[in-house]
């Protein structure tokens, strides 16, 4: 099978590739990747020999048919991601994440794809009251509230439209925060590890009780491999750790308790501008319908995070200057 990873250079897409290769390693992988700020060629260094990558932009028509070509599966990963910079500059965001994805859609169903599934994220739910014990389905209506998850709201949309109006075969996927190797040092955990190694202290946005869920990132590949093996077409399917509720006050404290410091290596800072007060997932269709569950509890990965940081400084030092 020939499979397309759109922004396979990034976090995400580039630990899918991997666990991709490792796990179906006839599979003919083509990489599209932009190589922005978040992209990085280091981050496949170990499967460079197996891959064939592509430098290129999803809103690029002319360079996306012709990677496309020939393509059974797309897994579509390419997004500008970080809140923060949604805030700064939504142009950005408005032209990767829905244009990009009208791009990529519009090509796939002109090249015949069997399979175009579509990773988004919890954020486009909007937020849940700290109070509250809801948990989102599959089903809940969607209330994004920053530029960043109207922008991946939007290529949601698109995605569906594609599968009701042109009979495109799509899955779309939900996932948790992410945490792992190769995660680039603006997100709050790498962020505080890289900070803490440094001797810097760590940002956290106040109050500090925001609560989100944090599911490792060879839990996530394993849910998408789920899905595109026994998903139904048209689906979408929630991807989600079996985590407590922590607010990023508490994860920040494990974190300084793995590291062994002291916990005025925190600093408050002032709140960004509608951030959302709580996320949470109901990820047990995924679980009774796929077989799919997570395997890395929160303190196993934030452990693993920790030391993969530790031993690859040189790899987020460069990045962090």
């Amino acid at each position: 099978m020939r499979i397309l990873i759109t922004g396979g250079a990034g976090f995400i897409g580039s630990n899918f590739t991997r666990y991709w290769l490792q796990n179906h390693p006839r599979d003919e992988v083509v990489v599209l990747d932009k190589l922005t700020y978040a992209g990085n060629l280091e981050n496949l260094e170990s499967v460079e020999d197996k891959i064939t990558f592509v430098k290129g932009d999803i809103c690029d028509a002319t360079a996306v048919n012709e990677v496309m070509k020939g393509t059974e599966t797309v897994v579509h990963f390419a997004a500008e991601s970080h809140v923060d910079r949604s805030i700064q500059d939504p142009d950005v965001f408005i032209k990767t994440n829905v244009l990009g994805t009208g791009v990529l859609l519009r090509v796939a169903k002109a090249c015949g794809v069997k399979r175009f599934h579509h990773v988004s994220t919890d954020e486009v739910f909007g937020q849940i009251p700290l109070e509250s014990k809801e948990k989102w389905t599959e089903k809940s209506p969607y209330n994004p509230r920053s530029p960043y998850s109207a922008s991946k709201a939007a290529s949601d949309h698109l995605v569906r439209a594609y599968y009701h109006t042109y009979g495109l075969p799509i899955t779309i996927s939900n996932c948790a925060n992410n945490i792992g190797p190769y995660m680039f040092p603006e997100k709050l955990v790498p962020l505080a590890v890289t900070n803490l190694l440094e001797g810097k202290k760590v940002p956290v946005y106040m109050p500090g009780n925001q609560v989100r869920e944090w599911l490792y990132a060879q839990d996530h590949c394993r849910g998408i491999e789920a899905i595109l093996e026994k998903g139904k077409i048209g689906e979408t399917y929630f991807i989600g750790p079996n985590n407590l509720e922590y607010t990023n006050l508490e994860v920040v404290k494990k974190l300084l308790k793995i590291m062994g410091m002291e916990e005025d290596m925190m600093e408050m800072v002032t709140d960004r501008p509608g951030h959302d007060q709580k996320y949470a997932l109901d990820h047990s269709k995924i679980t009774s319908e796929l077989g799919w569950q997570p395997k890395y509890g929160l303190d196993e990965a934030l452990k693993l995070t920790v030391e993969w940081y530790k031993n690859n400084k040189e790899w987020w030092k460069k990045l962090k200057k």
